[in-house]
C-alpha cells in the first residue's frame, strides 16, 4: 500500500480525537503551503483548514475557528470549480479521497455553533437558512428552529420543528418547541402517532404530550393532573424529569409548599440535578431559609459553573439578604451564561428595583414575560415597578391582560386586586375580586394578606383576625402569623400577638418586620397612645422597596463589574 499523505495523517489524528496536536501539525503545514501554494491540492488545503478549525473550536476560540472555516468553504468553492473541469490526474487513489472530504454542511454547522457561542444569532441564522433545505440534517433544523424562536420568527420555528420531527417522531424537544409556540397538542400527537403505535411501551407518550399542551396553555392544574397520572404509572415512577416539571408548576401555581416538596424529591433521586434549582433556590429564601440556600448554592457551583441556575441561586441569597447590588451582579451574569433565563432576568430585574433604576428593571421584566408567557410573577415583578414609579394606569392595564390572558383564577384576581387597592376609586372593586379569589383559594397566601391590609385599612380587626385564622388553620406562614400579631396589638391582645411574632421569627429569623413589632411592644408595655393605628395601617407598605443597608459598601465593589454585565 502507497503510504500515507500527511494530511491523512492529520486526517487520522483529528478522527483519533488528537486535537491539540492537529493544531499544531495543521498550523506548521498551513504556513508551509501559503509559502508554496503548489505544495498541497485544493482539496488538501480545504482538509487541513477543517481540521485546524475544529481544533480551535475545540479549545474554545470561536472566533478564529469562523475565519478558519470561511477560508475552508472559499477553498470548497475552488474545489469544485477546478474539478468539473478536469479529470483527476492519472491518481487513481484521488476517488476514495474525495469522499473522505469533510462534509461542507458540517462545517456551516460548526460555524453556526460559533456564531452562537459568540452571541451573533443573526449570522448563525444566515449561515444555516443558506443551506438548501432538501439538505439540511436534523439537527440543522432543530438548531434553526431555536434560533428562530429566540428572534421570535416563529413560523419559520414551527417549519423548522416540524422538519425535525418528520426526520425524528420521537425528538421530545421539537414537541416542547412546537407545543410553546402555541401549535395545537392534537396536531404535534398526530406527527408522532404511527411510532407510538409501532412501538411497545410508549403509550404514556401521547399523555406526556396532553400534559405539556396544558404547561403552554397556563393551564396549571390540568398539567398538574396530568403529570401526576403519568408518574403513578408504575413505569415512570420516580423520573425526575416529571418531579421537575411537577414542582415548577405547583410553584406558578402559587402552591410553594407542594413545590419544594417536589424539587426535594427530584433533588434525593438525582444529586446532580441543576434544571429547576434556581426556582427552589428562590423559594426557600423566600421562606427565610438563607442557610439552606448557600448550602444549595455551594452544591450548585461544585456541579457546574457554567449554568446560570448556580448563579441565580447565590444571588437570591444576596438579595433576601438585601444586599441588592451583588444580587445584580450575579443576575448579570447568569444572563451572560443564558440569555434564556426568566428565573435570572426576575432576579436583576428586583434588584434593580429595589435599587431605584426602575426603568432599567421594567425592560427585564418585559423580557421575562416575553420568555415565559404564562408565569403569573413576571407579571408581578413587571406590575411592581408601575407602582413603583406611581404609573397605576399601566399597571391597571397590564393587570386586565394578564387576567383576561391568564383566565380568572385566585392568582390573576388577587393581582388585579392588588392594583385596584392602590387607586382609592377602586377599592370596592378590590374587596369583590379578593372575596372570589378567597372564595376559590382560601388558603391562598398572597389574596390572604392582601384582605388583610383592607380590613387593616377599615380598621376591622376582629374581621381580620378571624380570616388571618383560619388561613393559619392548615399552614404556616411568616407573613400571615406577623400580620396576625399585628391585629391582635391593635385589639390590645398583647401576649397573644407577642406568640404570634415569635412563630414569625422561628419561621423566618430575618423577618424584619416582625422584630420591630415585637420591638414596639417591649417599648411600649401600655401602648394606648394614638400611634399605635397608623403603624397597623402601614402594615404592608413600606420595607418591600428595599432599604438598602450594607450594599453600598460593597456598591462600589460591584460598580466596576456591572458594566461588563448590562443586558446586551
Amino acid at each position: 500500500a502507497a503510504s500515507m499523505s500527511v494530511v491523512e495523517h492529520v486526517r487520522e489524528m483529528a478522527a483519533a480525537g488528537l486535537h491539540s496536536n492537529v493544531r499544531l501539525l495543521s498550523g506548521l503545514l498551513l504556513t508551509m503551503s501559503s509559502n508554496n501554494p503548489e505544495l498541497f491540492s485544493p482539496s488538501q488545503k480545504y482538509q487541513l483548514l477543517v481540521y485546524h478549525a475544529d481544533s480551535l473550536f475545540h479549545d474554545k476560540e470561536y472566533r478564529n475557528a469562523v475565519s478558519k472555516y470561511t477560508m475552508a468553504l472559499q477553498q470548497k468553492k475552488a474545489l469544485s470549480k477546478t474539478s468539473k473541469v478536469r479529470p483527476s490526474t492519472g491518481n487513481a487513489a484521488s476517488t476514495p479521497q474525495s469522499q473522505c472530504l469533510p462534509s461542507e454542511i458540517e462545517v456551516k454547522y460548526k460555524m453556526a455553533e460559533c456564531y452562537t457561542m459568540l452571541k451573533q444569532d443573526k449570522d448563525a441564522i444566515a449561515i444555516l437558512d443558506g443551506i438548501p433545505s432538501r439538505q439540511r440534517t436534523p439537527k440543522i433544523n432543530m438548531m434553526l428552529a431555536n434560533l428562530y424562536k429566540k428572534a421570535g420568527q416563529e413560523r419559520s420555528s414551527v417549519t423548522s420543528y416540524k422538519e425535525v420531527l418528520r426526520q425524528c417522531p420521537l425528538a421530545l424537544d421539537a414537541i416542547l418547541g412546537l407545543l410553546s409556540l402555541s401549535v395545537k397538542g392534537a396536531e404535534v400527537a398526530s406527527m408522532t402517532m404511527n411510532v407510538i403505535q409501532s412501538i411497545p411501551n410508549l403509550d404514556w407518550l401521547s399523555v406526556w404530550i396532553k400534559a405539556y399542551a396544558f404547561v403552554h396553555t397556563g393551564d396549571n392544574t390540568r398539567a398538574i393532573n396530568t403529570i401526576c397520572s403519568l408518574e403513578k404509572k408504575s413505569l415512570l415512577r420516580d423520573n425526575v424529569d416529571l418531579l421537575g416539571s411537577l414542582a415548577d408548576l405547583y410553584f406558578r401555581a402559587g402552591d410553594n409548599k407542594n413545590s419544594i416538596l417536589k424539587f426535594e424529591q427530584a433533588q434525593m433521586l438525582d444529586p446532580y440535578l441543576i434544571k429547576g434549582m434556581d426556582v427552589y433556590g428562590y423559594l426557600l429564601a423566600r421562606e427565610g431559609r438563607l442557610e439552606d440556600v448557600e448550602n444549595l448554592g455551594c452544591r450548585l457551583f461544585n456541579i457546574s459553573d457554567q449554568h446560570a441556575e448556580p448563579w441565580v441561586v447565590s444571588g437570591c441569597h444576596s438579595f433576601y439578604s438585601k444586599r441588592y447590588s451583588r444580587a445584580l451582579y450575579l443576575g448579570a451574569k447568569a444572563i451572560q451564561l443564558n440569555s434564556n433565563s426568566v428565573q435570572a432576568l426576575l432576579l436583576k430585574g428586583a434588584a434593580l428595583r429595589n435599587m431605584g433604576r426602575v426603568q432599567e428593571a421594567i425592560i427585564h421584566f418585559r423580557e421575562a414575560i416575553r420568555l415565559a408567557p404564562c408565569r403569573l410573577d413576571c407579571y408581578e415583578g413587571l406590575i411592581e415597578c408601575y407602582l413603583a414609579s406611581n404609573s397605576i394606569r399601566e399597571a391597571m392595564v397590564m393587570a386586565n391582560n394578564v387576567y383576561k390572558t391568564l383566565g380568572a383564577n385566585a392568582q390573576t384576581l388577587t393581582l388585579l386586586a392588588t392594583v385596584c387597592l392602590e387607586d382609592p376609586v377602586t377599592q370596592e372593586k378590590a374587596k369583590t375580586l379578593l372575596d372570589k379569589a378567597l372564595t376559590q383559594r382560601p388558603d391562598y397566601i398572597k389574596a390572604v394578606v392582601k384582605k388583610a391590609e383592607l380590613l387593616s385599612r377599615e380598621q376591622k380587626y376582629e374581621d381580620g383576625i378571624a380570616l388571618l385564622r383560619n388561613a393559619l388553620a392548615n399552614q404556616s406562614d411568616c407573613v400571615l402569623h406577623r400580620i396576625l400579631g399585628d391585629f391582635l396589638v391593635a385589639v390590645n391582645e398583647y401576649q397573644e400577638a407577642m406568640d404570634q411574632y415569635s412563630i414569625a421569627l422561628s419561621l423566618d429569623p430575618n423577618d424584619q418586620k416582625s422584630l420591630e413589632g415585637m420591638q414596639k411592644m417591649e417599648k411600649e408595655e401600655s401602648p394606648t397612645d394614638a400611634t399605635q393605628e397608623e403603624d397597623v395601617d402601614d402594615m404592608e407598605g413600606s420595607g418591600e422597596e428595599g432599604d438598602l443597608e450594607g450594599s453600598d459598601s460593597e456598591a462600589a465593589q460591584w460598580a466596576d463589574q456591572e458594566q461588563w454585565f448590562g443586558m446586551q
